[in-house]
């Protein structure tokens, strides 16, 4: 079995039974390998949070990437479309990334891979939007999303989509005034 395998099968693990559970041996019944072969491609729990953070980052940066044959308020809402699925069907307990941090607060390769992955949903959320400016502004929505989907479900999508409505309206309107002064 590959590294980029047993990375899949880690991050199955920590999304059903978060990080505080499963136990090394756990995590190799679950990973389908031997424990050798596990140490072999992540010699810590932590690297194997890692593995599983890395896998999940490049999954959805990927699903993010689809929304780009849309552009500006389309591509942002689209990517919230996204967002929603992956929340029903990826994380429906919250963000693997923010619960890493919980689990593993001083944890700095956890820590760094979660900064990673985070900006580069922000600079995702940018380039999809078209509006530089508005990027700290989705990702508070996205991040805010996340947080609330576990409660609110499809209503978080919803709600937010809206808001990103308005911060777009907002956003030229003030702009077309800039412009006419």
């Amino acid at each position: 079995m590959s590294q980029q395998q047993i990375a899949e099968n880690l991050e199955l693990a920590f999304a059903q039974k978060g990080f505080a559970e499963p136990s090394v041996a756990e995590l190799k019944t679950l990973s389908g390998v031997s424990m050798r072969t596990l140490y072999k491609y992540f010699p810590s729990k932590e690297s194997m949070v890692v593995g599983a953070l890395n896998h999940r980052h490049q999954r959805y940066i990927a699903l993010l990437e689809e929304c780009a044959q849309q552009s500006g308020l389309d591509a942002t809402l689209s990517a919230f479309d996204v967002l929603g699925g992956w929340m029903k069907e990826h994380a429906p307990k919250g963000c693997l990334s923010v619960n890493a941090l919980a689990a593993f607060p001083d944890n700095v390769e956890i820590n760094s891979t979660v900064e990673q992955h985070k900006q580069q949903v922000i600079d995702s959320l940018a380039k999809l939007s078209g509006h530089e400016g508005l990027s700290d502004a989705l990702f508070v929505l996205h991040e805010g999303t996340t947080t609330a989907y576990p409660i609110l479900g499809e209503s978080a999508i919803t709600a937010a989509k809206v808001a990103i409505t308005t911060l777009f309206s907002t956003h030229s309107t003030s702009n077309k005034k800039g412009i006419q002064q």
